[in-house]
C-alpha cells in the first residue's frame, strides 16, 4: 500500500511519500516544510532541547567558567586581563591563608552534619518503617502518613522552632522557652552541627521510611521464617538476612539524604550563621553576598560535583537492586509480626516521634506567635498583636502581618511567580514526554530525558548561583534579569523540570498512539491534536505536574533566596528577612502560613492523584 501525505490545499501536487515531487509541482523544500508542519514532532523536539540546553545547561557552563576567568573586581589583585585565564580561585580556595575558613571548614562542617544527620535518620526512620510495615503497631496506617509530615514542610521552619525553644542569650534576641523557664542551653545545643544535623535528620527521616519501608513490605517472610527454624536468633535473622537483602533501599535513602544535606541552606543559616559555624552552602551565600563571583563558582562546583556524584551513586543502586530479589513467587509472602507486650510502648515510641519531629515544632511556632513573653501561659499574656495588631512598639513592624503590605505583596508574588513557574514546568513537563515518547529521532528523546533531570543533580542554592552567573549582566540579546521576578520565575520553572519531566514521560508512555492516528486521518493538525486529544486525556497528569512544583516551590528557601530582592520577596525570603532584623514572632507567623499553604497543597495533590507517599508502607 502506497503512503500518500495530502494537505487541505494543493493536494494534487504532493507525490507518494518515498518519491520525488512531479514536475510542475512543488518544490523539495517546500514539500519537507509542509510534511514538517503537518507531523512537526521532531522539529518541537529540537525546540524543547534547544530551550531546556539554554535554561538548564548553559548556566551551569557559565558558573563553571567563572572559576577559572579573572573578574573585574580581582584585575589588580591577579594581575592580568579582564576573562584572561587564571587558576587564582581555585589557590585560594584550597591553598591560601584563608582556605580554612572559606573552604576547608565549611567543607568539614559540611561532611559532619550530613554523616550526623545519616545515621540519626538511619536509627530513626529505620525503627520506623519496620514498626510501619511489618508489625501490628497500634494506629499504624495513620502513622504512615503522620511520619512523613515533616518532609512536607520546609526544613528551616524546624529551625525557628528549635530557636524558639532553645536558643541562649548567645546571639541576644528574645528569650527562648528554655531560658524562660530558667534553663540556659549549653551553645552545642543550641547552635552548630548538633542542631542542624538532627534537624536534617528528622526533616529527612522520612526517606529512610518509604524506602526501606516498601522494601520490607515487599520482603518474603518465608526466608525469615526458614532462619528461625534451623535455629538462628532475631539478631543473626536481622544482621545476616534482612540488613543485607535490604541494603540497596538503604544506601539509597542515605545518598539521597547526603545529597540534600550539601544544598541545605535555611538550617544552616538560622543556626549555624549566628554563630559562625559555616557549611558550603552559607559559605556560597556569603561569597555571592559579596560579590565574589570567581570564589562563588569555585564553592558552587564543589557543591554540584558532590551532589551530583550523591545521586548518580543512587541511580547505580537502583540497578544493582536488582540482583537483590527479595519477592517471592507463589509462595511469597510478607508477614506481619506480632508485639506482644511491646506492642504499646511500640506505639508509644511512634507517637514520641511524631510529637517531638513535627507536632511540638509547630505548636511552639504557633504559639510564640500568640504570645508577648515566651513560655509564660498566664491568659493575660495571649495577643494576636503579631497577626493583626497595630501601633506595635517595633520599629520597623509597627502592624500584624495581615495588616503589613510587605507580606500581602511577598504572598502575591509567592502566588502569581511560583504558579507561573509551576503551570509552565507542568506543560513543559508534559510536552517533553510527548516528544520522548513520540519523537523519531530517538537521540532528542534521549537528551532530554538527561538535561531536564540534570537540576535534581546541582542543589538549589548551587543552581541559583549558576543563574546569577548567567542572567546577572546582558547576553546577547537577554538583557540583565537580577532583581526581576523574571529571573525567579525561570530558575524556578528550570528547577522544577526534573519532576515535571518525568510526570510527562510517565503519562505518556501509557498513551497509545491510536486516538491521535485517529484525528489524524479525519484531517486534525498537531495543535488540534495536542489541545483536543492529549491534554483531556493526560488533564490528572498535567494536574499533579503543575501543583507539585507550585508546592515545592513555595516552601523552597535555597533556590530564592539567592535570586530574590526586597522588591521580588517571597514569602519565604520575607520570613527569612524578619529573622534577620529579629522580629521572630512576626517571622514564625509568616512561616506558619508558609506551612498551612505547603501541607494543605501536599494532601490536596495526593488526593488528586488518588495516591499517597504513605502508599506501600502502611497496613
Amino acid at each position: 500500500m502506497r503512503v500518500f501525505a495530502v494537505t487541505q490545499t494543493n493536494a494534487s501536487t504532493l507525490a507518494p511519500t518515498g518519491e520525488a515531487p512531479r514536475k510542475g509541482g512543488i518544490g523539495p523544500f517546500v514539500y519537507a516544510l509542509r510534511i514538517a508542519t503537518a507531523e512537526p514532532t521532531a522539529m518541537v523536539g529540537l525546540l524543547v532541547l534547544a530551550l531546556f540546553a539554554y535554561l538548564i545547561a548553559a548556566p551551569i557552563v557559565v558558573l563553571l567558567s567563572d572559576a577559572v576567568r579573572v573578574h573585574f573586581a580581582d584585575q589588580a589583585r591577579i594581575g592580568a586581563d579582564l576573562g584572561a585565564f587564571t587558576t587564582y580561585y581555585f589557590e585560594r580556595a584550597f591553598l591560601s591563608r584563608v582556605a580554612q575558613d572559606i573552604f576547608w571548614f565549611p567543607l568539614l562542617n559540611t561532611g559532619l552534619v550530613a554523616m550526623l544527620a545519616m545515621v540519626v535518620a538511619l536509627v530513626v526512620g529505620g525503627a520506623m518503617g519496620w514498626l510501619i510495615s511489618r508489625t501490628d503497631l497500634l494506629g499504624r496506617r495513620w502513622f504512615a502518613t503522620a511520619l512523613i509530615v515533616p518532609y512536607m514542610l520546609p526544613s528551616w521552619t524546624f529551625a525557628l522552632a528549635w530557636m524558639t525553644l532553645f536558643s541562649n542569650r548567645t546571639t541576644g534576641g528574645m528569650k527562648s522557652w528554655a531560658e524562660a523557664l530558667g534553663w540556659a542551653p549549653p551553645n552545642w545545643l543550641s547552635y552548630g552541627m548538633m542542631p542542624i544535623a538532627i534537624i536534617l535528620a528528622l526533616h529527612y527521616a522520612p526517606f529512610v521510611i518509604l524506602l526501606f519501608g516498601n522494601a520490607l513490605r515487599q520482603f518474603d517472610t518465608q526466608l525469615e521464617d526458614s532462619a528461625r527454624s534451623l535455629g538462628a536468633s532475631p539478631f543473626v535473622v536481622a544482621t545476616k538476612i534482612i540488613l543485607p537483602l535490604m541494603r540497596p533501599a538503604l544506601i539509597s535513602a542515605l545518598t539521597l539524604i547526603f545529597a540534600k544535606c550539601l544544598g541545605d541552606f535555611g538550617v544552616a543559616y538560622v543556626l549555624g550563621v549566628p554563630v559562625g559555624f559555616d557549611v558550603l552552602a552559607t559559605s556560597l551565600f556569603r561569597a555571592i553576598s559579596t560579590s565574589q563571583s570567581g570564589m562563588s563558582a569555585v564553592l558552587a562546583g564543589t557543591i554540584i560535583v558532590l551532589g551530583s556524584a550523591s545521586v548518580l551513586i543512587d541511580m547505580a543502586l537502583l540497578k544493582q537492586a536488582k540482583r537483590f530479589v527479595t519477592i517471592g513467587a507463589k509462595g511469597g509472602k510478607s508477614g506481619t509480626t506480632k508485639l506482644g507486650a511491646w506492642r504499646m510502648p511500640a506505639t508509644a515510641l511512634a507517637g514520641l516521634v511524631f510529637l517531638v519531629s513535627a507536632f511540638i515544632p509547630l505548636m511552639a511556632l504557633f504559639l510564640t506567635t500568640i504570645m508577648r513573653v515566651p513560655a509564660d501561659f498566664s491568659l493575660s499574656n495571649f495577643t494576636l498583636d503579631y497577626w493583626i495588631g497595630s501601633n506595635l512598639t517595633t520599629t520597623a513592624l509597627r502592624q500584624g502581618i495581615l495588616l503589613t503590605g510587605e507580606f500581602w505583596t511577598a504572598t502575591w508574588n509567592t502566588i502569581w511567580m511560583v504558579g507561573s513557574a509551576a503551570i509552565g514546568a507542568g506543560l513543559l513537563g508534559l510536552l517533553v514526554g510527548y516528544v520522548v515518547v513520540r519523537s523519531p529521532i530517538r537521540g532528542v528523546g534521549v537528551l532530554l530525558r538527561q538535561i531536564t533531570f540534570l537540576p535534581y543533580l546541582v542543589p538549589g542554592i548551587a543552581f541559583a548561583a549558576a543563574y546569577l552567573s548567567m542572567f546577572a549582566v546582558q547576553r546577547g540579546p537577554v538583557p540583565a534579569l537580577y532583581g526581576t521576578s523574571a529571573i525567579l520565575i525561570i530558575a524556578l520553572l528550570a528547577d522544577q523540570m526534573p519532576f515535571a519531566s518525568r510526570a510527562g514521560i510517565s503519562a505518556m508512555m501509557q498513551l497509545g498512539k491510536d486516538s491521535e492516528e485517529a484525528a489524524q486521518v479525519a484531517g486534525a493538525g498537531w495543535w488540534r491534536r495536542m489541545t483536543s486529544i492529549v491534554l483531556p486525556i493526560q488533564r490528572r497528569a498535567l494536574t499533579s505536574g503543575i501543583l507539585l512544583p507550585f508546592i515545592s516551590g513555595i516552601k523552597g528557601l535555597s533556590l530564592v533566596v539567592v535570586l530574590a530582592v526586597p522588591g521580588t520577596d517571597l514569602l519565604t525570603t520575607y520570613a527569612i528577612r524578619l529573622v534577620d532584623y529579629g522580629y521572630s514572632q512576626a517571622a514564625n507567623a509568616v512561616v506558619i502560613m508558609i506551612c498551612i499553604v505547603a501541607f494543605g497543597g501536599t494532601m490536596l495533590v495526593q488526593k488528586l492523584g488518588k495516591s499517597s507517599l504513605a502508599d506501600g508502607i502502611g497496613g
